[in-house]
């Protein structure tokens, strides 16, 4: 398939006007041959993974993350990538999380997602510790119960107040600072940022399933828990 034809359709469904104007998502290094066959879908481009593309006889990466530097030895296969337009695209990152836990969000154009869930810290704790083994916790209030969820995948400590001040009872997102979480009214559930948008990767599968061959990279998290 042309590859033209298969950014197109990934930039229908997260259009590039919808990223940040930091961002560097789209063509991270765009090759001269024009046909794909065989597509590695990563979270992350990192040598391991480019490695892995050229064993599999990838002819393209796609990846969520962008990258802000291209190293040499990249500029031999195609890299495409869907950053913040995938995060703000009905259907995105933290939609896919929050589908993945098997609940729906209300609709929204931000960031942050809300989903409306009566249940118990304890339940909701158990159920996010079923898609991550690095699930941290803030309750500096003791709340037992909760009603309204915020979700953002991915690194989300500066949307805590934002979910406060529109009734979340509790935040769901990756890599909370201190000074937040000690300040936090709300309950916040740090799952990890891998694990907040590892599901992300089957909203590409969804897109190009009927276009070409995939793979999925074998990634993990760089963090891991110690239990004593």
């Amino acid at each position: 398939m042309d590859k033209q034809q298969i950014v197109k359709i990934i930039e229908n469904f997260a259009p590039l006007n919808l990223a940040e104007p930091w961002d560097c998502s789209g063509w991270v290094v765009d090759c001269e041959n024009q046909s794909v066959q065989k597509i590695m879908l990563c979270l992350t481009v990192t040598d391991d993974v480019v490695k892995q593309a050229k064993s599999e006889y990838c002819d393209m990466i796609i990846s969520h993350h962008p990258l802000f530097f291209v190293p040499f030895e990249y500029k031999g296969i195609n890299i495409y990538c869907a950053h913040t337009n995938l995060d703000k695209a009905k259907g995105g990152t933290t939609d896919e999380l929050i589908k993945t836990l098997g609940l729906k969000a209300s609709p929204s154009d931000d960031f942050v997602r809300y989903v409306d869930f009566q249940t118990s810290v304890e339940e909701f704790t158990q159920k996010l510790c079923k898609l991550s083994n690095n699930v941290r916790i803030v309750n500096n209030k003791n709340l037992t119960e909760i009603k309204k969820i915020a979700f953002c995948a991915g690194s989300g400590s500066e949307f805590i107040q934002e979910a406060t001040y529109n009734g979340a009872d509790a935040f769901v997102t990756g890599d909370l600072k201190f000074h937040p979480a000690i300040e936090s009214k709300i309950v916040l559930f740090d799952i990890g940022h891998f694990e907040s948008e590892i599901p992300v990767l089957n909203v590409f599968k969804k897109l190009l399933q009927n276009y070409t061959e995939m793979v999925f990279a074998a990634e993990k998290s760089p963090f891991y828990s110690i239990k004593a």
